[in-house]
């Protein structure tokens, strides 16, 4: 796999919809770029991919496949804890963004990057898996489920510490994961996270009983992602 020219993003705390929004704007770029290709092959584009690190403002957002039944409150419960909620065009169901966890949303062209959407989510996972190991921590896939997880083989132990959820259109990628760091975990009380009724949540504070440096992680995270992506980085 060739080495992948990438801007990369860190947008801070942001809203939701906001980061929505540029999503979308950078999908059409890299789209527009595809097809001018496909129809130019002596005149090609440089294809340029872009992976934004955010942290959200409490949000809830149920993907397309999702059971709104997952969401356990209702509107005036959401406005008493400063929350809000999307349906929005991603895989997976309902998940939670909040302070303290890292939202990576990779827009990839997989195609220049010879990669199936399988093996696109397997590497974002195997990024979280190795990001986590550098804190002693033991990431594990776990069979029928997108994301990492922890202590998946011990009964009524199995909880999830990154969330996964992506949609690919000519095989581009938007949306990505969720990886909980300082997260506030009583968040998830007000859902199914997932959809699952009988797993938990974690966090890497929770794991490790102390706050971490969040410019840190995601030092480390954007390194792992570099490296099994294959990313020339550009800021």
């Amino acid at each position: 796999m060739n080495p992948s020219i990438t801007i990369f993003e860190d947008l801070g705390i942001s809203d939701y919809k906001k980061v929505w929004d540029y999503q979308e704007e950078l999908f059409a770029k890299v789209v527009d770029t595809k097809l001018y290709n496909r129809e130019n092959p002596s005149v090609l584009k440089e294809v340029v991919n872009h992976l934004l690190f955010v942290e959200h403002p409490h949000v809830y957002t149920l993907g397309k496949s999702g059971v709104q039944n997952n969401l356990l409150i209702n509107e005036q419960f959401l406005k008493q804890i400063n929350a809000t909620f999307y349906k929005i065009n991603r895989g997976g169901d309902i998940t939670y963004h909040g302070p303290g966890q890292i939202v990576g949303y990779p827009i990839f062209d997989l195609e220049v990057m010879e990669l199936q959407v399988k093996s696109y989510i397997h590497n974002l996972e195997q990024s979280i898996i190795e990001t986590i190991a550098e804190y002693g921590i033991e990431g594990e896939r776990l069979e029928g489920a997108t994301g990492v997880w922890l202590d998946t083989k011990v009964p009524g132990k199995a909880r999830k510490i990154c969330a996964i959820g992506v949609k690919a259109s000519r095989y581009v990628s938007m949306h990505g994961f969720a990886l909980n760091v300082n997260t506030d975990l009583n968040y998830f009380n007000h859902i199914n996270p997932c959809g699952f009724v009988d797993k938990g949540v974690t966090s890497l504070q929770k794991e490790l009983g102390r706050s971490l440096d969040m410019v840190e992680v995601k030092d480390i995270l954007l390194k792992k992602i570099s490296k099994i992506f294959n990313l020339e980085l550009r800021k």
